[in-house]
């Protein structure tokens, strides 16, 4: 079998997992290229993985010239997507893999889209959180009719729409089984996370309607109805599916509960591994295993592909125009037709909680 050259940039906490990773999956993947402008912090992770050094670099544009990668995964701030993907492009990779969310602005964002398919670039965007054991379960229960037809899919964050909203939209929409969005209404409020790396409004609340008659309302910010203490702020969000036989939930700490035709009205559920331990452990390489499966085999299309996340992000832009100019709005967009809603929200959004 094929092993995949990988070239990576980035080594910081999200990084670090990537990388670690490609390493797991050595018989598959080798790593041939790391990059990352803190030469002390690449230096340090090399020496503890016993990665030579003639492997590391300060500059991704040698990196690529030198390594020339089937894969390039890059771990940086959204506001570097579009640049790194011209030179994924330029230098003809089979594979390409990114963080959340893909772009600071639906221009950037539809570029990045056309780049991939143009060079025909099996792109994916870690959303990997869909490969917990409490979505598996959740998505098991939805595609064995346990809960009859699903009519809604809701989702809350404590977390902003660019941190953790990003995921649970695309989350929607794998539950959903790919259904697109025909029409989305938003409210937004708050500029102070608009400064933010993952900048967004401090709070987004909305309600999206599906080609297939589901609806889903959604609320990401720390307003966001919560079910953990505070200092899993992080974790504290929900996907619930309901349907005419009942519902199912589950979240990111790795906890679903059901009630479904079977449970005899009663509330089943479950407890797994916390997400530190899912997160190192698991997550990413099944991520990567489905990303194999698809460099190996066009037909294998990984869930978590440029299409899905494009529209993903499509929907969450649909949602800041709604609010901004107070109008229902239909999908799909037309990017040459939006302005700079990041830019319009820091300069009409008022601060406030």
């Amino acid at each position: 079998m094929q092993k995949y050259r990988v070239a990576q940039v980035g080594i910081g906490n999200r990084g670090k997992i990537h990388a670690d990773a490609f390493l797991e999956l050595s018989d598959r993947f080798e790593l041939v290229g790391l990059c990352d402008l803190d030469r002390e912090k690449l230096g340090a992770y090399a020496r503890s993985k016993d990665l030579p050094a003639a492997i590391l670099y300060d500059d991704a544009a040698k990196m690529m010239a030198k390594t020339k990668p089937d894969v390039f995964c890059f771990v940086t701030h959204p506001n570097l997507r579009l640049p790194l993907v011209e030179l994924a492009a330029k230098h003809g990779v089979a594979g390409l893999a990114f963080e959340k969310p893909m772009a600071t602005s639906l221009a950037d964002a539809h570029k990045i889209t056309e780049l991939c398919h143009k060079y025909l670039i099996k792109t994916i965007v870690s959303h990997q959180q869909k490969y917990l054991p409490s979505f598996q379960k959740l998505k098991e229960l939805l595609d064995a009719g346990a809960i009859g037809k699903v009519t809604r899919l809701d989702a809350t964050c404590q977390a902003w729409l660019a941190q953790l909203g990003t995921h649970f939209v695309d989350y929607i929409l794998w539950a959903n089984g790919g259904a697109r969005a025909t029409w989305v209404a938003g409210h937004v409020h708050g500029s102070e996370l608009l400064k933010d790396s993952h900048p967004s409004p401090n709070y987004v609340m909305g309600v999206l309607a599906f080609q297939n008659g589901v609806r889903s309302y959604v609320e990401f910010g720390h307003i966001a109805p919560s079910s953990m203490p505070k200092e899993k702020f992080w974790l504290d969000n929900r996907l619930t599916a309901y349907g005419t036989h009942g519902y199912v939930w589950c979240d990111t700490d790795n906890r679903w509960g059901a009630l479904t035709k079977r449970t005899d009205g009663e509330v089943t559920g479950g407890e797994g591994e916390g997400w530190s331990v899912q997160e190192r452990t698991r997550l990413q390489p099944l991520y990567l295993k489905d990303f194999i499966a698809w460099l190996d085999d066009d037909k294998r299309v990984h869930p978590c592909n440029i299409d899905i996340t494009y529209h993903g992000y499509e929907i969450m832009e649909a949602l800041c125009i709604s609010a901004m100019e107070r109008i229902r709005v239909d999908l799909p967009l037309d990017p040459s037709k939006c302005t700079d809603m990041l830019a319009r929200m820091r300069k009409e959004l008022p601060e406030c909680p």
